[in-house]
């Protein structure tokens, strides 16, 4: 680092009896230093590698520093502004565009305003003038390791929620829809045809998917099809296949869904869409696993397993004669009802903070939702479902200018004033003890957020407000995984 004095014997000295940076000698963070004078290199890596806990390395300019993050990873960058070639701003924009996860630290002899607002806003961790101070410098990667370290906890905790509340790529907390992944486990393991119901958005495609990922049919294909897209002239040749020059525009062969799900799943979706005639067609091949081709004669068999979905009821539009009856029973052997999302409510912030990690920038932080943000999403009745959720956190993450989503950042009709509470779901299937204790737990969620937006977050002012100890607070917020810094700046 050009232009920075010597360190004395004393300021080195002190370097080793400092408190050490990092967990321990055993698991060492790795620092990188990179600047074109030699002496600067040596004197910074001497200081910081006192620290038994820090692995230093340097590099004598910026093209070599690309190197040797191609080679390892390192927790913090201490580079200099002005190099030949790859300067430190340069470098800065190459670790962001790579998402590393690394914070970088900007030291100059020729610090501006100018030059620190530009570091501040690519993403630099700190920016310091030269002459360094040894004994400062050592502070702010103690504090960026830190900070890095609590990044990479968080990184895991949620790693290790989504995985436990994780069934195949569905994710919910909801006890029914942990029914719903035990009655999935249960039926992949035959060769039964499977009827799932639910709203428009509730992810019956990805229950489908679960069925033949958790079946031994999972190396073969899932072939999905959706009957409303196709109009009723396509859906047999786009069903069962054609032979060349069975219509006019049929020039070759072509094998129809059926035939290249052979071993694997076919999905139908929206199978309350088929026209009658096509419906027929359909049983038959439900029944004997066989049909042919349009304009074909050969018979055609298939080892298929059937998945069907419908967001209306099949068995009221069969007595209305909209649906055939035996197709109905036919189909319905294993029915999985799906949820709507204003019945599973203790779902609605997973999903919103999975959401909001998804549509995240690559290699940066997800954004965190604002206590008032999340109370409005869990005040929606969601008639799109998860479908809606996720359009709304992703326009949110699009339109929010900072690393917090506010409620003004969700779409106008989650906003709109007077909406309707969510209503109390029944179930007649279930023991009222367990739909108590759901509904219990989602009401303690809703009403621990809103009295620690009251209080800002002080567990003391909490408790006093509830009637409840520090403690019952303390663990309630692990359990319901909330987060009582959010709050402190409300």
């Amino acid at each position: 680092m050009t232009g920075n004095p010597p360190a004395s014997a004393s300021v080195l000295e002190s370097a080793a009896e400092t408190t050490p940076i990092g967990p321990s000698a055993v698991s060492k963070r790795r620092v990188l230093i990179v600047d074109d004078s030699e002496t600067a290199r040596k004197q910074v890596q001497v200081f910081l590698e006192n620290d038994p806990g820090l692995a230093v390395d340097t590099a004598p300019n910026g093209s070599d520093a690309l190197k040797a993050l191609a080679d390892r990873n390192y927790s913090v960058i201490v580079t200099d502004l002005k190099m030949p070639r790859v300067d430190g701003l340069q470098l800065l924009e190459e670790v962001q565009k790579r998402g590393l996860a690394a914070d970088v630290i900007i030291t100059t002899g020729f610090g501006t305003i100018d030059h620190a607002v530009q570091a501040m806003r690519l993403g630099a961790a700190d920016f310091l003038t030269k002459p360094i101070n040894l004994e400062h410098l050592r502070l702010v990667v103690q504090r960026s390791l830190r900070e890095r370290a609590l990044q990479d906890e968080v990184v895991a905790l949620r790693g290790k929620l989504h995985e436990q509340f994780t069934f195949h790529d569905i994710l919910s907390k909801s006890p029914r829809m942990h029914d719903v992944f035990e009655l999935i486990s249960h039926v992949a393991q035959t060769i039964s045809t499977v009827l799932i119901v639910g709203e428009t958005g509730t992810g019956k495609e990805l229950v489908a998917r679960a069925v033949h990922e958790a079946s031994l049919r999972r190396a073969a294909p899932f072939v999905a099809v959706n009957c409303a897209a196709l109009p009723e002239s396509l859906l047999e040749s786009e069903l069962f296949g054609h032979e060349k020059g069975a219509f006019t525009s049929a020039v070759g062969q072509r094998k129809g869904r059926f035939e290249l799900a052979h071993g694997g799943t076919i999905f139908l979706d929206e199978v309350s869409e088929i026209p009658l005639a096509m419906q027929a067609k359909l049983l038959r091949v439900l029944q004997e696993r066989r049909f042919e081709r349009v304009g074909g004669a050969q018979t055609i068999e298939v080892d298929v397993r059937v998945v069907a979905a419908t967001n209306r009821d099949l068995l009221h539009l069969a007595k209305e004669g909209k649906f055939r009856e035996d197709l109905y029973y036919r189909l319905n052997v294993v029915k999985i009802d799906l949820p709507p999302l204003r019945e599973r409510p203790e779902d609605i912030a997973l999903l919103a903070e999975h959401f909001a990690q998804k549509f995240s920038r690559p290699g940066a932080t997800p954004k965190q939702i604002a206590p008032e943000a999340m109370e409005a999403l869990l005040q929606h009745r969601w008639p799109g479902n998860i479908r809606e959720l996720e359009n709304a956190i992703e326009r949110a993450c699009v339109t929010s200018r900072d690393d917090v989503i506010k409620a003004d950042n969700l779409p106008a009709e989650i906003l709109k004033p007077g909406r309707p509470k969510i209503q109390l779901p029944v179930d007649l299937t279930r023991p009222l003890t367990d739909q108590l204790a759901e509904l219990t737990a989602a009401f303690e969620e809703r009403y621990l957020r809103r009295a620690l937006k009251r209080t800002r977050g002080h567990i003391g002012r909490t408790a006093q407000l509830t009637g409840l100890s520090r403690r019952t607070i303390t663990e309630k917020l692990a359990v319901y995984q909330i987060d009582k810094t959010d709050f402190k700046s409300e």
